[in-house]
């Protein structure tokens, strides 16, 4: 119950933190359509749909289950590796792109003013993120989750010191794309990562100064890549014990 007042306490100061916040002005991205509302929260443009100890190094607090950050690059099929993850940990995959597209419905509450945003242009208010990523935090507690893998939030340093305070987030793992597999791309999706590179140079930055940051490049093909990405994440063991019990059955 601890967990759970502490989570309620924390959403209340982080709502407060976000009415004080939005005194100053804030840059922000506008979105012109629903389909521009998947743009700012899943940028994975070429995604595909074809509780463990974890090591010191990666910030793991032992009798719960991972409590991760996913972000990045475009073209990184980061929504992929996330669910793969997640899965491997066992833990949930929560995309803040997917809570929030569950909102465009008229039967839900908060249906108007998301909508009032897309279709005015403007940004989903904060608090109305916050409060949908507060209640599935919520919702999981009572399910028993002592993890997760969050995947579209934060997308500001603003964002990111709210979030310090709904969870303790042990690892960020920011995915990067390689020049290679860039130029791969057409002109104008480099002109996006571009952008997006400056964008989150600040987040990048927060989550390094508190030494929860990794980069990891993806650079080949899935398969390549998520070998990879277990090495770096120490997770080696981990796919090979669930593999060989995947076998068993």
């Amino acid at each position: 119950m601890a967990t759970l007042s502490r989570l309620r306490v924390a959403a209340a100061t982080a709502a407060a933190s976000l009415t004080r916040l939005r005194l100053a002005p804030i840059t922000r991205r506008s979105y012109g359509s629903a389909a521009q509302l998947q743009y700012d929260y899943d940028d994975d443009y070429d995604y595909d749909e074809s509780s463990s100890e974890m090591e010191d190094s990666l910030g793991s607090v032992s009798g719960r289950g991972v409590q991760w950050v996913v972000m990045g690059d475009p073209f990184t099929n980061r929504q992929m590796y996330a669910e793969k993850l997640a899965q491997l940990l066992k833990v949930p995959h929560i995309s803040m792109g997917t809570l929030v597209r569950q909102e465009l419905n008229p039967r839900s509450s908060i249906y108007k003013q998301i909508a009032d945003a897309v279709n005015q242009g403007k940004l989903v208010p904060e608090e109305v993120i916050f409060g949908l990523l507060s209640k599935r935090l919520e919702e999981g507690f009572y399910r028993g989750e002592t993890g997760f893998i969050l995947d579209g939030i934060p997308r500001t340093r603003t964002q990111a010191e709210v979030l310090d305070q709904l969870a303790d987030i042990d690892l960020v793992l920011n995915f990067k794309s390689t020049e290679a597999c860039l130029q791969k791309k057409l002109a104008h999706y480099q002109d996006v990562h571009s952008v997006h590179r400056s964008m989150n140079k600040p987040l990048e930055d927060y989550y390094k100064k508190q030494q929860k940051l990794l980069n990891f490049n993806v650079a080949g093909a899935p398969g390549e890549t998520w070998q990879g990405l277990l090495a770096a994440l120490h997770l080696q063991h981990m796919n090979a014990l669930s593999s060989s019990q995947k076998l068993s059955v």
